[in-house]
């Protein structure tokens, strides 16, 4: 997964995008990887960048309740959020030390595996 994409979901629409979303967040470890990442996430010399990795976190909890709670019209928005804040991190980071965009690069990279997992497994992908 490239860190530099900006879509966490496969391309493909299927026809169950009209369906209820299906999947048990709380037995998903996809989803137990999101929250560790989130308790995780470091701090870095940028500003702008750390509040806009507040911005992100924000919405990973937000994405793992509305799916929780089965509300895909939230869960969607997420994800509209969830990329317009991985964008801002992608100009942000151009600013950053070697070691400080490698560490955040392991991060972005975790996390859209991890919620494109969970995008395709709503879907019915495999």
């Amino acid at each position: 997964m490239s860190p530099v994409s900006g879509s966490f979901s496969s391309d493909a629409k299927t026809e169950s995008d009209n369906k209820s979303i299906s999947i048990n967040i709380t037995e998903n470890v996809n989803a137990s990887e999101i929250t560790n990442l989130i308790s995780s996430f470091p701090k870095f010399s940028n500003p702008a960048l750390n509040e806009e990795t507040s911005n992100l976190k924000y919405t990973l909890q937000n994405y793992l309740y509305a799916i929780e709670s089965g509300n895909k019209a939230g869960k969607n928005k997420t994800i509209r959020n969830l990329e317009k804040s991985y964008k801002k991190i992608q100009k942000l980071r151009k600013n950053l030390k070697k070691d400080e965009d490698e560490v955040l690069n392991r991060y972005l990279v975790r996390l859209k595996t991890n919620v494109t997992v969970i995008e395709d497994s709503i879907n019915g992908k495999k």
